[in-house]
């Protein structure tokens, strides 16, 4: 049996921006995922947050897709960590590059996430205990698939605009691909087509230190009542670094020592950057799941949209209609500028409608989460002229 249950969240009083509606949609076993790995998941749950008003013809709908360790709340506090404004606060709401007042903005977490969407830590129905490892792996193309059949549940044929930075950015080059008559426009950020030797290298030292940590247990440990909490915290730990620039590192902490005149000559935190890195760790484990950050980390992996078409990227361009705006930042070495102008050279190939724009900035790959009046300006100018070319008002 398949249902959708509503409620509205009330807007952070420092914002009052946008009242944000989250929603659980679960799809029975009418309905079924049909994964890439040839898995059908059923039943399985998505969980969305939708913000400003839906018009007549449907036409003004914005996909946000988010990033390895973001989720569905992007511009409403977070349930867990009670952070307001979201992941995005900069660039989602009234009068903003996503202008809610304008837009039926959606974000939705993904497959094999921990907020609500069906992922590792839920429940298997065969079993009545938490998946864990017997979940199956997933893919970028499995996770656009399933917001694919929420929009069909809300019917939503398509999409005003695609937009996302990393891991979302290789969702909106799914969406643009695999549905190109659904994707108006698309915003691609600080991404790649397909995952790099070295970011795959790093993952997997995240991956290796979860699973290192005694109490992962092989994967069962919420059935076991443990939690991996050390070796997920070193995860993040080491990813964190990447998506920071040496110079940003350098500006924020330089050698400066953590509440000290000097060395201590152990090993406890002397360094203000290691004191920093220390509680992003153990931040995140308060609100991520260690086997979810397993299964995305590997989808991210997985991703190369060139692969089913023989190895040429702009085969998987060809003929497209949709709009696209590719943003890369100078000082990202996650997904370098190159990554991204491999990009726009096969949309070129494919004769396609591209914009390009590299963001002079030392902030590094997180960029496209921070203040940046660059990025918002070229991004309110495209879809405010993409909008203009779809007749919205």
């Amino acid at each position: 049996m398949s249902q959708t249950v509503e409620f509205q969240k009330e807007p952070d009083d420092a914002a009052a921006r946008v009242r944000a509606v989250s929603a659980v949609t679960t799809f029975g076993p009418e309905a079924p995922l049909q994964l890439d790995c040839g898995v059908s998941l059923s039943p399985f749950t998505i969980a969305y947050e939708t913000y400003g008003t839906l018009n007549a013809d449907k036409s003004n709908v914005v996909l946000i897709c988010h990033a390895l360790t973001g989720d569905q709340h992007v511009a409403s506090r977070h349930p867990i960590t009670g952070k307001p404004g979201g992941w995005w606060p900069m660039m989602v709401g009234p009068g903003l590059p996503i202008d809610t007042d304008r837009y039926f903005v959606i974000c939705q977490n993904v497959i094999g996430g921990c907020m609500g969407t069906t992922g590792p830590k839920d429940i298997d129905p065969k079993t009545g205990k938490p998946y864990g490892l017997s979940f199956p792996v997933i893919t970028i193309g499995d996770m656009v698939r399933a917001q694919a059949m929420l929009l069909d549940r809300l019917g939503i044929k398509d999409i005003f605009c695609a937009i996302g930075g990393s891991m979302g950015g290789m969702q909106v080059l799914q969406w643009a691909t695999a549905y190109p008559e659904r994707v108006f426009s698309a915003i691609p950020i600080a991404t790649a087509a397909r995952h790099s030797a070295q970011n795959i290298a790093f993952h997997e030292v995240g991956r290796q230190s979860i699973m290192a940590d005694p109490e992962w247990r092989g994967g069962a440990y919420l059935d076991e009542g443990t939690s991996p909490a050390k070796g997920l915290a070193v995860a993040r730990m080491a990813a964190h670094i990447t998506y920071l620039s040496e110079a940003a590192l350098h500006r924020k902490f330089g050698r400066n020592l953590q509440n000290r005149d000097k060395v201590t000559y152990g090993f406890d935190a002397d360094f203000q950057i290691e004191s920093y890195l220390r509680y992003q760790g153990s931040t995140f484990v308060d609100r991520f799941d260690a086997n979810s950050y397993l299964y995305i980390t590997r989808a991210m992996d997985y991703f190369d949209l060139a692969a089913d078409c023989g190895g040429v990227l702009a085969n998987a361009f060809k003929d497209t209609k949709t709009r696209f705006c590719v943003v890369s930042f100078t000082s990202d070495w996650l997904f370098p500028t190159s990554d991204n102008r491999q990009i726009v050279h096969a949309l070129n190939a494919a004769a396609a409608n591209v914009s390009f724009v590299e963001i002079e900035t030392d902030k590094g790959h997180d960029a496209f989460l921070l203040d940046e009046p660059e990025m918002f300006a070229t991004l309110k100018g495209f879809i405010g002229a993409a909008a203009e070319r779809r007749g919205l008002k």
